[in-house]
């Protein structure tokens, strides 16, 4: 499987990144590090500066057909800058459109608010985000891992803490994704 991690070029939670990718990759596929600026992106502990990565594809330069799935990481200014970005919100949406699965943790369901992606479909998230997605449409729950069947598989997480089970929920549901 080829998986399409979006980030912006600076807000990543650097953890919400490395453990789905690590997931993804010792599973013997294939992560790619999708953002709307070319170079490296800086993620963050929390607020503190972290590591930087290489982007290896610009977001107006790929399309959903080119990827089995689509992660989402959080951390509080990444999904706020991705929202932002109009490129972005249509990679984003483009997946829903195309029944492709995507997986997203945190912070990062606002850029699927923003998508307008939301509706009908039940989630979770950091408990902030419970009234725009509601406004949006949507149904917040409170549990470590939630997979919502609609148009495409949508697989949410609440935080850090539940970072085993999602990257668990990615390989399992991204793997019975039929193309």
């Amino acid at each position: 499987m080829r998986i399409a991690f979006l980030t912006a070029p600076e807000g990543v939670e650097q953890v919400e990144l490395t453990d789905p990718w690590k997931a993804v990759s010792d599973a013997g596929h294939q992560p790619v590090l999708v953002s709307t600026k070319p170079g490296h992106i800086q993620a963050f502990n929390h607020l503190d500066k972290a590591d930087t990565f290489p982007v290896d594809a610009v977001v107006d330069q790929v399309g959903a057909e080119s990827f089995d799935g689509l992660v989402l990481p959080g951390g509080v200014a990444n999904p706020d800058f991705l929202r932002m970005d109009e490129r972005a919100v249509g990679f984003v949406r483009s997946f829903f459109q195309q029944g492709r699965p995507v997986a997203a943790i945190c912070h990062a369901p606002w850029i699927l608010v923003e998508a307008d992606v939301v509706r009908g479909r039940t989630l979770t998230s950091w408990p902030s985000l419970r009234t725009d997605i509601t406004n949006a449409g949507g149904t917040w729950v409170d549990e470590q891992v939630r997979l919502d069947q609609g148009q495409n598989k949508l697989i949410t997480s609440r935080k850090p803490d539940d970072l085993k089970a999602f990257g668990e929920a990615i390989l399992t549901e991204f793997g019975g994704q039929e193309r």
